[in-house]
C-alpha cells in the first residue's frame, strides 16, 4: 500500500550515507544487515516518501525492529535527526493501522491511569510467583509490595518537582524515595505532582501514538505549574519531557521542557552540600541508558554523583544499547536478546577485570532487561541512599 509519511524533506535528505552510524546501531551490530541500520532505514523512508514505494510488510519490519536508542545521532557528522524521522514514520504507520495493534494500544492506555496500573502490576507480580508468566517475556521479578509513595517535603533553600511517572512508580518506587532523600540532603524541598502526571507518554511516542502522547504531555505540564525545576530519575521519561516543545509545538511546552533535568545533573552541581557517606562501595559498573547518553547527552553527571559513594567503572562500548528500548524487549524479544548478549559480554569482561559485582543504570527499562539476565542492577541514587544510610524501604 502507498503511504504518506509526512516527514520533513530537509531532515530526510540530510543523511549522506557516510556509514559512521553503523558501529553505533545495535540492530546492525547484531545482524550485519544494512536494512537494519540508520542509513538503511532512511533509504527505505525515502523510497516510500519520494519514490512511491509501498509501505509493505518488509518496510514495517525495518521500522519496527529499530530500538530507537538514537545512538546514531551523536555519531552523525550531518546532524541527522533520526529519532524524529523514526517517530514520524511510526506515527504514519500506526495511523494507517499497519502497526500498534489494539491490544498494545489498550495496554499503553493503562499507563495514564495510575491506580489501574498499580493494580495490574501487582497482579502480574503475583502471576510471576505462580509461574504463570512465560520466561520468554523476559521480565525481571516485579515487586508485590512497593511501599508508600513519595511525599512532598516543605523544608529547603530551593524547591523542585520530582516526576514519578507510571512504570517507574509501579516497579521502582523505592528509587523515588531515594531520589527524594537525596534532594532533601542537598537542601531541596520536594514537590510531587498529582494524578495528571501519571505518564509522560514516552512509550506512546515510540509506538507512533502521537495524539495520545500529546494528551498525556498536556496533563503533565498542567500538573507541575510554576518555574521550579522538574527533576527526573528515569532517563526515558526525562528525554520525553525535554522533547515536549517539539511534541506539542507551543511556547508553553518549550518553557516547560527547559525546566526538566535529570536527577544526577541536578545533584552534581550541589554535591558540596552532601555529607560523607556512612560507607563506600567498591567498583561499580556504569551502564548508560541510551536516552540519557545519546538523547539528553547528560550521562557524565551519573559518574560525579556515584563517585561520592563508589568507584565508577566504564564499559568500553561507547554506550551501545542494551536492547531494552522501552517496550522493545517485549515486542522484539529475539533481537533484544541478541543485543543484550553483546552488552552482557562487555559487562562480564569488565567485571572479571575489576571485581565489580554491581551495575548502575539510571533507567527502569535497562535495569529490568539486564536483571532478567541475572545481573545485580541498581539505580545510582539507590546506591547513594544505601551508602548514606537512608531508609527508603
Amino acid at each position: 500500500m502507498s503511504l504518506s509519511l509526512r516527514l520533513d524533506d530537509d531532515e530526510l535528505s540530510s543523511c549522506v550515507a557516510c556509514g559512521l552510524c553503523l558501529p553505533h546501531c545495535p540492530t546492525f551490530r547484531a545482524t550485519g544487515e544494512e536494512a537494519l541500520s540508520p542509513r538503511g532505514r532512511i533509504d527505505a523512508m525515502r523510497a516510500v516518501q519520494w519514490r512511491g514505494a509501498p509501505a509493505d510488510d518488509q518496510f514495517v519490519e525495518f521500522m519496527e525492529t529499530c530500538v530507537q536508542c538514537r545512538g546514531c545521532e551523536p555519531a552523525c557528522p550531518s546532524g541527522v535527526p533520526f529519532g524524529r524521522l523514526m517517530e514520524g514514520t511510526r506515527d504514519a504507520l500506526a495511523s494507517a493501522g499497519r502497526t500498534t495493534p489494539w491490544w498494545q494500544r489498550r495496554a499503553l492506555a493503562v499507563l495514564g491511569h495510575h491506580r489501574m496500573l498499580l493494580a495490574g502490576s501487582t497482579a502480574l507480580a503475583v502471576a510471576q510467583r505462580l509461574r504463570l508468566v512465560p520466561r520468554r517475556v523476559g521480565l525481571a521479578r516485579l515487586p508485590i509490595r512497593r511501599g508508600p509513595p513519595v511525599r512532598p517535603s516543605a523544608s529547603g533553600t530551593e524547591t523542585a518537582w520530582l516526576f514519578t511517572g507510571c512504570v517507574m512508580d509501579a516497579w521502582m518506587r523505592p528509587t523515588h524515595r531515594a531520589a527524594a532523600s537525596l534532594l532533601a540532603a542537598v537542601d531541596v524541598a520536594v514537590e510531587v505532582p498529582g494524578a495528571g502526571a501519571a505518564c509522560c507518554g514516552a512509550l506512546h511516542t515510540h509506538a507512533g501514538l502521537t495524539d495520545p502522547a500529546r494528551a498525556l504531555a498536556e496533563r503533565v505540564i498542567a500538573a507541575m505549574p510554576g518555574d521550579a525545576p522538574i527533576v527526573v530519575d528515569s532517563a526515558g521519561c526525562g528525554a520525553a519531557l525535554q522533547d515536549y516543545g517539539h511534541l506539542l509545538g507551543t511556547d508553553e511546552a518549550r518553557v516547560f521542557a527547559a525546566r526538566v533535568t535529570d536527577v544526577h545533573s541536578f545533584v552534581a552541581t550541589r554535591l558540596d552540600r552532601l555529607p560523607p557517606p556512612a560507607r563506600r562501595f567498591g567498583p561499580v559498573v556504569v551502564q548508560d541508558p541510551c536516552h540519557l547518553r545519546h538523547v539528553q547527552r547528560d550521562h557524565l553527571a551519573v559518574r560525579a554523583v556515584l563517585a561520592h559513594v563508589a568507584d565508577p567503572v566504564e564499559l568500553p562500548d561507547d554506550g551501545l544499547c542494551c536492547g531494552a528500548g522501552g517496550a522493545y524487549s517485549a515486542l522484539q524479544p529475539e533481537l533484544a536478546g541478541r543485543i543484550r548478549a553483546r552488552k552482557l559480554d562487555v559487562i562480564e569482561r569488565v567485571t572479571s577485570a575489576t571485581g565489580a559485582t554491581t551495575v548502575a543504570s539510571a533507567n527502569p527499562g535497562c535495569a529490568m532487561h539486564l536483571r532478567a539476565a541475572g545481573l545485580d542492577v541498581r539505580h545510582p541514587v539507590d546506591l547513594v541512599a544505601e551508602a548514606m544510610g537512608w531508609d527508603t524501604t
